[in-house]
């Protein structure tokens, strides 16, 4: 286990350090928590259903990856995971993990994990593990400079804030009331949220803080990671949309694949940046970049995720 300022923030997130085990995060406790019904074979529930009645793609990665986890030593830990979301889930009926070993090296080992409903796969995966090893081979990009999570709205402040706008257009006011009734079990503020006249014409662009709720601590390295994969599916597709929301609504949006790079060690349940951009859309599809940063500027981790995104045009009815 990794000293406590390798995990955390520069800043420590101070009032969660004297959280006790009754108030852990339900990521850990309910979300990502599986039953082993077999050597490597493990049965995951389901915590939150978005309004689309499919499974959240985020957490199918998060079971995922802690059952590829639990099939590797302590001392190896996961640098990248590649995913395909093969089908819909099906919220109504258990996941089944299974996890084949593909190799296990001196330095690497790699972990193949079908999940599977109906005695279909709906997710396949590929992560990969390593030893921690030092190099000289160092750098990265610069955290983008933004105001602190502590002078930010809350997600839910922000929706009552736009609610609140005797302007705010129907077609927005249902959306954000559809999102303000979920109950997600991660906490975000929007950093520059946009202001009603911007919603009309945004760039595929978004940065936000965010963080587990609850207390997770320092624990194991791999734990973080696997709240990170639920984490970062939440939002994130939906940059690629942010320019074009004011003319088409969504007829169809799902995961195709996504793709994480960890990079440092971090502490899911202290705040850290996600800066998502879109570079691409077309074909009914639309891609998108990650990047989750600590709060002391280091890049932890990367991401990538192709979707489909099915569109129809926004349908002004006649006022005469």
């Amino acid at each position: 286990m990794s000293a406590p300022e390798d995990l955390g923030d520069a800043h420590g997130d101070a009032d969660r350090g004297d959280l006790s085990g009754d108030l852990r995060s339900v990521l850990v406790t309910s979300v990502l928590n599986l039953e082993p019904l077999d050597e490597d074979l493990y049965r995951g529930r389901h915590y939150w259903v978005p309004t689309s009645q499919r499974l959240f793609g985020g957490q199918i990665m998060g079971q995922a990856l802690v059952a590829a986890a639990k099939s590797v030593s302590e001392d190896v830990h996961v640098h990248s995971l590649h995913c395909y979301f093969v089908r819909a889930g099906d919220p109504k009926v258990p996941v089944l993990y299974h996890v084949e070993r593909t190799r296990t090296g001196a330095s690497f080992s790699v972990r193949a994990v079908k999940a599977v409903q109906h005695g279909k796969a709906i997710f396949i995966c590929q992560a990969s593990f390593q030893q921690m090893q030092p190099s000289p081979l160092q750098h990265q990009f610069s955290m983008p400079s933004v105001p602190p999570p502590e002078e930010l709205l809350d997600h839910e402040a922000l929706i009552d804030q736009y609610l609140r706008d005797p302007n705010l257009h129907k077609k927005y006011r249902v959306g954000l009331n559809r999102v303000a009734a979920l109950e997600v079990p991660i906490e975000i503020k929007v950093v520059n949220p946009p202001t009603l006249t911007q919603l009309q014409a945004l760039e595929p662009k978004q940065m936000f803080w965010v963080r587990a709720r609850g207390y997770i601590g320092e624990g194991d390295i791999k734990m973080h990671c696997c709240v990170a994969a639920y984490i970062s599916d939440y939002a994130f597709l939906g940059t690629a949309l942010l320019p074009h929301q004011s003319k088409y609504k969504v007829n169809f949006m799902a995961s195709l694949d996504h793709s994480m790079w960890f990079h440092a060690p971090f502490r899911a349940d202290h705040w850290m940046l996600y800066e998502c951009e879109s570079p691409w859309a077309g074909g009914s599809r639309g891609l998108v970049h990650g990047r989750l940063w600590r709060r002391d500027g280091v890049l932890a981790v990367t991401c990538a995720q192709e979707g489909v995104i099915r569109l129809k045009p926004q349908v002004s009815k006649s006022k005469l």
